[in-house]
């Protein structure tokens, strides 16, 4: 078994045969079978592939899929935004408006903000100053209203969970931390990744309808979620998180 990939919540194991296995770093059971249950529902429904299960053993946290074509978006810095755009825009319209039971993300917008001032007094002295004092200017700031809607979430869709063979999006995989919350964090990493005008590409090809405060709240997450990963990137010593997110930090908090 070879390690080909690793994250913060999972390691990720090549077996041969086009399978790969992933398994958790810190195995819960009850989230393996939940994530199983969920990958088996949304195969014949989601308009694009995702990890096709054929084993696993939650008490380990592992999961044993066929592997999808494609390498990650990330690694295609060409790709035709548009295209990809209004691809990923038909995606989540239909994962928006599914069904499928599953958690709910429970944490308040303020409790969100006060998470990430967590995250940054970790590591402030750290940080270069023109990085330190975007941060803390945002973090001044106080929390959008309370979404109004709530919709089956990916709720990790970055660009390093959307595979690509050449322009054609092969898979969406990582469905770790799915959640039935806000539709609009599904957004928020592609905003951080790719930029707000990409997210606002997306948002012309997606067909629910978003209530009041949609922009804030999407560029809200975004925010979080990079201060979250420069902390964990300075805090466990895994650079490339932190290099990145200060790469985009200035783009993002804008």
């Amino acid at each position: 078994m070879k390690a080909i990939g690793e994250g913060w919540d999972n390691t990720v194991h090549e077996l041969g045969g086009g399978l790969l296995a992933r398994v958790g770093k810190r195995p819960d059971p009850g989230a393996t079978r939940r994530e199983v249950a969920l990958l088996d529902a949304l195969a014949p429904i989601s308009p694009l592939p995702v990890p096709r299960v054929v084993d696993s053993d939650p008490a380990r946290g592992l999961i044993v899929y066929h592997r999808l074509a494609g390498t990650p978006l990330a690694e295609h810095p060409d790709t035709d935004p548009h295209r990809l755009a209004e691809t990923l825009g038909g995606f989540l319209s239909v994962l928006h408006t599914c069904r499928i039971e599953h958690p709910r993300y429970t944490q308040s917008m303020g409790g969100q903000l006060g998470a990430a001032v967590q995250e940054f007094e970790e590591v402030a002295a750290l940080l270069p100053e023109r990085a330190r004092i975007l941060v803390e200017t945002f973090l001044a700031g106080p929390p959008p209203a309370e979404p109004q809607h709530e919709a089956l979430c990916h709720n990790d869709l970055g660009d390093e969970h959307i595979l690509l063979l050449g322009d054609e999006v092969t898979g969406i995989i990582d469905w770790t931390d799915a959640l039935v919350a806000d539709p609009a964090r599904d957004f928020a990493l592609l905003y951080r990744d790719l930029g707000p005008d990409f997210c606002e590409l997306m948002a012309a090809g997606y067909g629910p309808a978003r209530d009041p405060g949609w922009e804030a709240r999407v560029a809200f997450y975004a925010r979080c979620a990079i201060i979250g990963d420069i902390a964990y990137g300075l805090r466990t010593g895994e650079r490339r998180y932190a290099d990145e997110g200060l790469a985009l930090l200035e783009r993002t908090m804008a």
